[in-house]
């Protein structure tokens, strides 16, 4: 059976079922069934303003936000699906700290829920760079069902994976 690498550290029953609905070819099925919708947030304008609505919405007092986009760079093998960074430039003598944050490519034909578990992801670093309890308990307050979300998700990575023929 295919390596559940993207579920690392989920308990061996809940792993029993997937392998289970890999066996049967059901897990398409599955993810189809709970997340049918695509979102139309496809360029980096649109990226960037429905980013900035859930700042304002949650997390008004953190930092602004100055560059936001879609990154073709950022996949699997760098273990990336959204980045959140701080770049320093030197301005007229003075040091000026701009934040971005970048989301997958893939991101562009994912179900909604996905699009909007990452941007909360990295929006949620923004109080908290470390991902401990305050770390989830604020993206669970940003997106309720976050973790049900994310484990999904990492379930479309593993189903994605199989149908280019990586398992």
């Amino acid at each position: 059976m295919a390596d559940l690498k993207y579920l690392r550290g989920y308990p061996e029953p809940l792993l029993a079922q997937v392998r289970q609905l890999i066996a049967e070819q059901r897990l398409g099925d599955y993810l189809q069934q709970r997340y049918p919708g695509r979102h139309e947030v496809q360029s980096d304008k649109a990226l960037y303003g429905y980013v900035q609505r859930l700042k304002q919405d949650h997390l008004k007092s953190a930092p602004p936000i100055d560059k936001v986009l879609y990154d073709n760079r950022l996949d699997l093998t760098h273990r990336a699906l959204g980045l959140h960074t701080a770049v320093s430039r030197v301005q007229g003598g003075k040091l000026k700290a701009k934040k971005e944050i970048r989301v997958a490519s893939l991101f562009r034909q994912a179900a909604p829920e996905f699009l909007q578990m990452i941007v909360v992801h990295e929006l949620a670093h923004l109080r908290e760079s470390e991902h401990n309890r305050a770390f989830y308990k604020l993206c669970e307050h940003m997106l309720p069902g976050c973790g049900q979300i994310e484990f999904d998700l990492r379930l479309f990575l593993h189903w994605r994976e199989i149908q280019d023929g990586g398992c």
